[in-house]
């Protein structure tokens, strides 16, 4: 046996072993990205829970808030790690108004470490509404959904893409 093929599968293991334990404590969330909710029904129980800052990380000008997900929550959707959950709904004070004209009366959604083309189809296949969005190719991608039922993909796009850009 050739110690180059045992020593590319031990490092595998090694990799996929240390994974296994922080996909098994998951918070799954693509349930709630089915668009049928509101920013505040997808956002506050996350907040009570501490799965992400209370506070946004970024306010675009649109009013669309960028949370942070808390060190060690564990968020996913779809499978992926999420790198940061947005929102906004018109008049409630969880969320900060931006300096322009917000997207919406309610919308709200998460960014994902994953390709577009593997995100839109676990979306579709879960019958999802949201909009899938790349962000940063083959890296990042946006779903997004607007509470109020009209999904503008020209809208979505830049929202996410800069919501997402802040670290």
């Amino acid at each position: 046996m050739k110690t180059a093929p045992l020593a590319t599968l031990t490092a595998f293991a090694a990799v996929v072993g240390g994974l296994l334990p922080s996909l098994c404590d998951a918070t799954p969330l693509e349930s709630q990205l089915d668009c049928k909710s509101s920013a505040h029904r997808f956002i506050a129980p996350l907040v009570a829970d501490k799965s992400i800052d209370a506070r946004p990380m970024r306010v675009e000008a649109n009013s669309v808030n960028a949370f942070r997900p808390t060190q060690g929550s564990g968020l996913t959707a779809y499978g992926f790690r999420v790198y940061a959950v947005l929102g906004y709904e018109q008049g409630d004070e969880m969320f900060k108004r931006g300096s322009g004209q917000p997207i919406s009366d309610s919308a709200y959604g998460v960014v994902v470490l994953a390709a577009a083309e593997t995100v839109e189809a676990k979306v579709r296949e879960s019958g999802s509404t949201a909009v899938v969005k790349q962000v940063v190719p083959m890296l990042i991608t946006a779903v997004f959904c607007d509470g109020g039922g009209a999904h503008d993909t020209t809208t979505a796009g830049p929202v996410t893409t800069e919501a997402s850009r802040s670290r």
